[in-house]
């Protein structure tokens, strides 16, 4: 199947300073995080300045978080600032 991200919803994990989102695999839900620190800009992990920044950002981080997905099938997703950069990608799990 492929992934695709039908749900725009997002949310903001203070404890972990990164964004939640969710893609899906057929029925299988796959979630995501992108760190704060992955934000252009980012000084600090404001909850309103990273979800304005993931908004903006949104269709360029769904093709990041494809390519990490097609990397092979984990748990969960941690996109990092390496990730964007192109060519490389670790996806981390937890």
């Amino acid at each position: 199947m492929t992934l695709t991200f039908p749900n725009r919803s997002r949310s903001y994990d203070t404890a972990h300073q990164r964004v939640r989102f969710l893609g899906y695999d057929g029925l299988f839900e796959v979630p995501f995080f992108i760190e704060a620190a992955a934000f252009p800009g980012a000084t600090h992990a404001a909850e309103e300045d990273c979800l304005a920044a993931f908004d903006a950002e949104r269709a360029m981080i769904l093709d990041v978080a494809r390519r990490v997905y097609s990397y092979g099938r984990k748990n969960m997703y941690v996109l990092t600032p390496a990730d964007f950069k192109r060519g490389t990608s670790t996806g981390r799990s937890s």
